[in-house]
């Protein structure tokens, strides 16, 4: 048999249609990597797009959509407590469990303790009574059995005794009572009702948490919680200024302090 043999040209012809071939491989592969990581990207920046840009008018909007609050929105300072009941730093953050503050360390041992800490919770409320802010507190799960509690609170603020109900629940007894006996089970609603009878009629509130009234508020909560962008507890608001922790109330004087005095 005759052997073919190829011109140079031919040769070369050859070489350049292999070798477009692999570029064409391998720029496609590119292309694909390159869709995937616009894709990647595209996704982040819709995400961050997502995330809420929380000015005053927000925190207005969700004080007025808020269930629990005191005062109104023509106020100088504005407080929100994204809070859970049965979250430990939200009960360090209330002030009425030194027992817990101190266990958590220095950093949070209460003044009257001979600590620095001074508890949110407490100082918000002394200047809602003065009639210098206004409050609201916004349920968000933080710590996963806090519904009872929470419910009971949105029945003492009916009541009028929403702090009366605060102190107690977030006390060292109040935390036990949340976390090891009642967490979230509506059989349990009795022992809650008990528990905050000097605040509530015990009738009254067993009525109020085993009722419907509230069924919805939990998650009404949450969803102003997640416009605010807080994903955890506690979370904090002075106007639009936001506070993620249990922040001691030294660190917000200041923005408290300009507000009061524009």
């Amino acid at each position: 048999m005759e052997n073919k043999k190829f011109s140079p040209t031919q040769i070369i012809i050859f070489l350049g249609l292999v070798g477009l071939g692999f570029y064409i491989g391998f720029s496609g592969i590119g292309r694909d990597t390159n869709k995937k990581e616009d894709s990647k990207n595209t996704q982040e920046t819709k995400e961050a797009v997502k995330a809420p840009v929380v000015d005053i008018e927000l925190v207005k909007k969700s004080f007025s959509d808020a269930m629990i609050k005191f005062g109104d929105t023509s106020k100088k300072v504005i407080f929100l407590e994204i809070s859970d009941p049965s979250c430990p730093y939200c009960q360090i953050a209330g002030g009425y469990n030194n027992e817990l503050n101190s266990s958590a360390g220095d950093r949070f041992k209460m003044v009257e303790d001979g600590g620095n800490y001074l508890a949110p919770g407490k100082e918000m409320k002394k200047l809602v009574e003065s009639g210098d802010a206004a409050f609201a507190m916004i349920y968000r799960n933080g710590h996963g059995n806090g519904e009872v509690a929470m419910k009971a609170l949105y029945c003492a603020f009916k009541e009028g005794k929403f702090w009366e109900a605060k102190a107690l629940l977030f006390s060292s007894k109040g935390y036990s009572l949340i976390n090891d006996t009642v967490k979230n089970d509506m059989t349990k609603t009795g022992l809650m009702a008990d528990f905050l009878a000097s605040a509530v009629n015990s009738k009254t509130m067993k009525s109020c948490l085993d009722g419907n009234e509230f069924k919805d508020q939990l998650t009404k909560d949450t969803d102003i919680s997640t416009t605010l962008g807080v994903s955890g507890t506690p979370g904090f608001f002075v106007n639009d200024k936001m506070y993620s922790g249990a922040y001691s109330f030294a660190d917000m004087k200041p923005v408290v302090d300009s507000a009061l005095q524009n």
